[in-house]
């Protein structure tokens, strides 16, 4: 099996960066502590302040489809949204 990165571009609502910012670096400490096949997860600002993007890579498919339902994520990802304006873009990538 191929290993996997996501890339998650996320825009965040006027005012409530530093909200997304607490309850995203929740989530980047939960998965790292909890996931081992997922090798990498971080948030990364970008030059729109409003836009941020997470960057992920996984073991393998199964580890990246474990992410999406494990608790934590299920738990935390919700607290994020309240502070997100829109749906999350994510680009799913096998590595060649």
């Amino acid at each position: 099996m191929s290993k996997w990165a996501i890339v998650a571009k996320i825009k965040v609502k006027e005012g409530k960066t530093a909200e997304f910012e607490a309850a995203a670096a929740d989530l980047v400490k939960a998965v790292n502590a909890n996931e081992p096949g997922c090798l990498f997860y971080e948030l990364h600002r970008t030059d729109d302040p409003l836009l941020y993007v997470f960057v992920e890579r996984y073991e393998n498919e199964d580890a990246m489809k474990a992410h999406g339902q494990s608790a934590h994520f299920k738990e935390l990802g919700p607290k994020m949204g309240a502070f997100m304006d829109g749906r999350p873009d994510i680009m799913r990538l096998p590595q060649v």
